[in-house]
């Protein structure tokens, strides 16, 4: 049965609102076992691109965006002042902003290529 368009659902959703921030940042990874990639070794940069999702509760933005964005934001500022994250990676970075921010998933991109996805387990 097809629904009409101001038809109310059956059920509530879960609703999250996202905020995506980018920042350039340098990194290495020192135990690189992998001779074809052994530059990332050495320091190197890239700019990363963080998407990160926070559950809210109710439709009338429990948790502003824009104020959320900034939050991180003043967080990676404060956490890596000269953009040096060391011998982090886009996991531990992920990792560290879900635990701070108490996120239900995570992206963490460099250079909007290649990354990983943190997402917390659905509650049963």
């Amino acid at each position: 049965m097809e629904k009409t368009p101001n038809q109310e659902l059956s059920q509530e959703p879960d609703v999250t609102i996202f905020a995506r921030v980018q920042f350039e940042a340098t990194h290495n990874w020192p135990n690189c076992p992998i001779e074809e990639v052994a530059y990332l070794r050495n320091e190197h940069r890239h700019v990363f691109h963080i998407e990160a999702h926070k559950p809210v509760n109710h439709d009338d933005r429990d948790i502003e965006f824009i104020w959320f964005k900034h939050r991180i934001e003043e967080y990676l500022l404060e956490e890596y002042p000269e953009h040096k994250l060391g011998a982090t990676s886009v996991e531990m970075l992920g990792r560290k902003l879900m635990g701070n921010f108490a996120l239900s998933k995570i992206i963490v991109l460099e250079d909007n290529e290649n990354g990983a996805v943190l997402e917390m387990p659905k509650e049963v």
